[in-house]
């Protein structure tokens, strides 16, 4: 059975932001481009952090818009202010 979990966004300019912080947070974690969109799989867990996104794009950035750039996803949702994260339980 596979274990991982994946994000699939569009990609912009704020994704792109989106993107490298969820590469930074998650080490494990592997990109693969394709035409107008990026999808990161990770084994188990995955997690997008607020902060770190944040940070990127030099403005408070509220979670909710990560539905903005989503395309799809894998994976159990559990959500915070704080932090999304996709697990595999």
């Amino acid at each position: 059975m596979n274990n991982n979990v994946f994000i699939a966004l569009q990609t912009s300019d704020e994704a792109r932001a989106i993107i490298d912080a969820i590469l930074e947070d998650n080490p494990a974690a592997t990109r693969s481009d394709f035409p107008a969109m990026v999808q990161i799989d990770a084994p188990g867990r995955l997690v997008v952090r607020r902060e770190s996104v944040s940070e990127r794009l030099g403005r408070d950035w509220n979670l909710q818009e990560l539905h903005l750039s989503l395309i799809s996803l894998s994976g159990n949702i559990d959500e915070s202010d704080d932090e999304f994260c996709l697990v595999r339980g």
